[in-house]
């Protein structure tokens, strides 16, 4: 194998890591968020987890964060719960870093 192939397929590696660790940061940042709105709306327990999976399954619905904000943003408005989008886009983007702090460390503990 030349060092260019070598080189390739390193490259290509290196593609595959960085897309499936920001494929579970942001399912990981999307299941925080559902938490966290789940918790303003009232909900614990079991509920508050079937209201985190759900806002996970929404990120399906089409490319960006777009359908995770509205669905959490109509859900919240809808509970009276009052959330600017500022707001709601900032808790998002924080959520980020929390999420990508969590997969670190499961991946250090192996």
């Amino acid at each position: 194998m030349s060092t260019f192939e070598k080189r390739e397929q390193g490259q290509e590696a290196k593609f595959a890591h960085d897309s499936e660790l920001a494929f579970k940061v942001t399912a990981r940042r999307n299941k925080l968020l559902g938490l966290w709105a789940a918790e303003l709306m009232g909900m614990a327990g079991a509920d508050a987890d079937a209201y985190a999976k759900q806002t996970v399954m929404a990120d399906f619905d089409e490319p960006g964060d777009e359908d995770v904000f509205r669905k959490v943003k109509a859900d919240l408005t809808a509970a009276n719960v009052e959330m600017s989008d500022h707001d709601l886009r900032r808790k998002m983007d924080g959520l980020v870093q929390v999420a990508r702090d969590q997969i670190e460390s499961d991946a250090a503990r192996g």
